[in-house]
């Protein structure tokens, strides 16, 4: 059995634990002797995390096992057959345990005291709470750089299954020592990791910072000077503070922070001291331009954005059903090809990040609605499940035109801006049913395509007039025809050629229009530059899908056609509004 399924088996004991938790603490918080530590926008997004993290293990896990087992057999210090002998006996399986522990201690010691390192592991200490949820926020690239600290195991000849096995036993251990529902225990405290101790390493106190790394023994803490007893009341979280619930966010935080530091640094050995120097160090000339406070405990806030009782239902209705979705996937993901894994990985994180941004204020229900369909709509493409694309693909846009024209009535009387929108997304609709057609229908579903960009067209030359930057006609119009002359290059029908080429001038014009319009409202409407970028992309889809059909297959084509188409429709329905003066 994989890793994966047991979590898989875990999940339901996770769940039940933290209800447990949640149930313990709401009763203390009512007889005033301790505190509710739950909330759901929290909560979600610390077991959203997780749930990427081993979504992505699956992809990611291959890099530290691989290299775990290639250098298992490659420089062992010892013959294999004797060395499986001693590991598999009851003292090697604890010893190796130990051997884990005390490797789990130093890249976890490393990863406060190194800024790269740092980035990864940083999501697990963005929450503000502590509780059993935290304890499943985890990174999706620890697996980048931590492979590295558990070599002395494979060069001991440590077997790739123990080392497996008891690096599930620690993660497992793990679980329970994040809560505030246990107290002080003991002996226990002075020997293991315990909720006391690991309290203390997710606090940002002064006299906490940086202390208590061990994973299931705390001795190594106590051994090399890094332990620190629970005194004072925790406050957790990082310095720096996420507020966000965006999962991609959450993974990309630091390390564009690092990539921005090193960027603006004068000196070439400021640019990589960046990423390996401690967290917080910044130098000195990037400090001065872009000086960032100091961090003042006594300000920290907790990041809650307020929002309805029915969104917060909502939310945590789609994100079970996502759970439920993640625990099939997990369990049947040995048997995928790594590129289908990729794809529900892509579907999955595109899910995540519309329940973030609904729970931010940042996306609508009906927006959330929007890009949870075209995932499933792209995934069960690039898959070949056509059942489940030919409900999803015209739900999505069904969908498009529900939000355009909802937003149309809550503005107040219809206008002709409203009407070129939903005529846009109507003959987008009846492009997509075509599509899904028979060959035969090729040619209606361009024309309907064609219809929806004279639409966009239309739409998005009201109130700056048509193609008001010549420049960008012409390289649109010049992409569009380096994109022609390599389509007819590669083959395209002779029957083909006018409609087509008529249907490139046609985007190119979209495009153009859209930059144009971006242009000149850049500074009274902030939405109009996603509105061309979503133009864009439009371009870009309609080129993959192209060179798909006339050029050359592409591996895993509708996954990149119509990531970019969606991508574009979402940009547009979402962005193009129309402003008080029309």
């Amino acid at each position: 059995m994989r890793p994966g399924q047991i979590i898989v088996l875990a999940t339901p004991v996770f769940f039940l634990l933290m209800g447990i938790e949640f149930a313990v603490g709401r009763a203390r918080a009512r007889r005033s002797t301790g505190r509710d530590t739950y909330r759901l926008a929290d909560a979600i997004n610390s077991v959203g995390l997780g749930m990427l993290s081993q979504v992505s293990a699956v992809l990611t896990g291959l890099l530290r096992i691989g290299i775990y087992t290639a250098v298992y057999s490659a420089i062992s210090l010892f013959p294999q057959e004797a060395a499986r002998q001693f590991w598999t006996t009851w003292y090697g399986w604890l010893l190796a345990l130990v051997f884990y522990d005390f490797c789990y201690y130093w890249l976890h010691r490393m990863g406060h005291e190194s800024a790269v390192l740092w980035a990864a592991h940083v999501v697990h200490h963005q929450s503000q709470h502590y509780n059993l949820s935290t304890a499943l926020r985890q990174t999706s690239s620890g697996a980048l750089l931590g492979w590295i600290f558990y070599l002395p195991m494979a060069v001991a000849g440590v077997p790739p299954l123990v080392f497996g096995v008891v690096a599930l036993v620690d993660l497992l251990y793990q679980f329970w020592v994040h809560t505030e529902q246990v107290g002080r225990l003991g002996w226990f405290d002075r020997w293991f990791c315990s909720p006391s101790n690991h309290r203390v390493h997710h606090a940002v106190n002064d006299k906490y910072l940086d202390r208590n790394y061990g994973g299931v023994l705390i001795v190594w803490d106590r051994i090399f000077g890094t332990f620190r007893e629970e005194d004072e009341r925790c406050v957790y979280g990082t310095r720096g503070g996420l507020r966000s619930w965006d999962p991609l966010w959450a993974n990309a935080e630091v390390y564009w922070a690092l990539a921005k530091d090193s960027w603006h640094a004068r000196s070439w050995a400021d640019k990589l001291r960046v990423w390996l120097k401690p967290p917080g160090w910044r130098p000195a000339d990037v400090a001065a331009r872009f000086p960032k406070p100091a961090f003042d405990i006594a300000k920290v806030t907790r990041y809650e954005p307020a929002v309805s009782a029915g969104v917060q239902w909502f939310a945590g209705i789609q994100f079970l059903l996502l759970v439920g979705c993640a625990v099939v996937f997990l369990w049947f993901s040995d048997l995928m090809p790594l590129s289908h894994s990729g794809v529900w990985l892509a579907a999955l994180t595109a899910m995540l990040w519309a329940i973030g941004g609904v729970l931010q204020g940042r996306l609508t229900v009906t927006e959330v609605l929007l890009i949870e369909a075209a995932a499933l709509a792209t995934a069960s493409a690039a898959l070949g499940i056509g059942w489940l694309h030919h409900v999803f693909k015209p739900l999505a846009m069904s969908i498009a035109i529900v939000l355009a024209a909802r937003r149309a009535l809550a503005a107040g009387p219809v206008t002709g801006f409203d009407g070129l929108l939903v005529a846009g997304l109507v003959a987008s609709l009846a492009g997509d049913v075509l599509l899904m057609g028979p060959a035969g229908m090729f040619v209606p579903g361009l024309v309907c395509f064609l219809l929806a960009h004279l639409a966009y067209i239309a739409l998005f030359r009201i109130g700056v007039g048509l193609f008001p930057r010549p420049g960008a006609l012409a390289a649109t119009l010049l992409v569009g025809a380096a994109m022609y002359a390599f389509l007819w290059h590669g083959g395209l029908p002779a029957a083909l050629r006018i409609p087509v080429g008529a249907y490139v001038v046609v985007i190119a014009c979209m495009a153009a229009q859209a930059i144009g319009r971006a242009a000149v409202l850049r500074r009274t409407d902030p939405s109009a530059p996603w509105v061309a970028v979503g133009a864009c992309f439009f371009m870009l889809s309609d080129s993959l899908l192209a060179i798909n059909r006339f050029v050359m297959p592409m591996p895993l084509a509708q996954l990149w056609v119509l990531a970019t188409y969606y991508a574009a429709q979402v940009l547009i329905v979402r962005h193009a509004r129309r402003r008080a003066s029309i």
